[in-house]
């Protein structure tokens, strides 16, 4: 029986934001028995090594301002997921985690707006608003203050948002897949550089949690990125742009699953408008995707 295409990558990326959002349960897992940075090294360096070998075609074939400017976003990539896994390490919502980092979504066209020059869609500045009232409901519910591991998912958020501008201007000429391996080895690098100095090395790491970790680096990591560009190559990108809505959804629900996490009202208020704010940014992307469904 043939499946059609679009049904097909919808399938696809939906599997994709399951893996994402399983991502998250994996390395809250792994940090039980190995320090942040190093997690973050040992898994992005395995991932990107491992992808490398899938395109190594392509690498062979990049000029050197390409493998400059893939090296400079992936240091970017860097920061960015230090923020990220230190906010993970010191949180105790992941779903919570999972919803301000999304916001990255969010800020995607300010960004370009504020950097690029370009001309966001009127969804946008619906958006925000929406967006910052969510924040603003989490970070009140424990009075009038950010934790720690809040403003470093927020910090996270912001660069993806800048990193996700900068990637989709770089794959007019650099080769994807090609892309995507340098840019996970440099964050897997960078992120043990920063551990040899931070934390205790070499990192002792029990059976347990290397069962976690190269979950995170088959399944999260090298199999997502692998789906995810296949999939996208025949889906529109409406299609795309509201599934992969999904991942901070399906992460507050693993979460509440495997580590029964538990929500305060004002908690589940902030986490809905955040992702009712995500779904005003992509409207346009969500009334095309309807409108071919019905």
């Amino acid at each position: 029986m043939k499946i059609d295409k679009t049904l097909l990558s919808d399938l696809l990326l939906l599997l994709v934001t399951l893996l994402a959002a399983g991502g998250w349960i994996f390395s809250k897992e792994a940090l039980q028995g190995v320090a942040p940075l190093s997690f973050l090294g040992i898994r992005f360096l395995l991932a990107g090594l491992l992808l490398g070998a899938l395109c190594l075609p392509q690498l062979t074939r990049m000029s050197r301002p390409q493998w400059r400017l893939s090296l400079a976003m992936g240091l970017l990539f860097a920061v960015a997921l230090m923020c990220w896994i230190n906010g993970l390490f010191q949180s105790d919502h992941v779903g919570e985690g999972a919803f301000i980092t999304s916001l990255g979504v969010v800020l995607v066209p300010v960004v370009a707006t504020l950097i690029f020059r370009d001309t966001p869609e009127g969804s946008t500045w619906l958006a925000l608003p929406v967006a910052v009232s969510g924040l603003a409901c989490l970070s009140l519910n424990n009075g009038f203050r950010f934790e720690q591991a809040q403003v470093l998912f927020m910090v996270a958020a912001v660069m993806f948002a800048v990193h996700f501008n900068l990637i989709s201007r770089a794959l007019v000429n650099i080769p994807a897949f090609a892309l995507t391996a340098i840019q996970l080895t440099t964050v897997g690098l960078v992120a043990l550089c920063v551990a040899m100095l931070r934390e205790p090395w070499p990192p002792l790491i029990d059976t347990h949690t290397w069962g976690w970790i190269l979950a995170s680096v088959l399944l999260a990591s090298s199999a997502r990125f692998l789906i995810q560009a296949y999939a996208q190559s025949m889906a529109s990108a409406s299609h795309a742009a509201v599934i992969m809505v999904l991942e901070p959804l399906w992460a507050s629900l693993l979460a509440v699953f495997w580590f029964a996490e538990t929500m305060t009202l004002q908690q589940l208020i902030g986490c809905s408008l955040i992702f009712l704010a995500l779904l005003i940014n992509r409207w346009r992307a969500l009334q095309q995707l309807l409108k071919s469904v019905f």
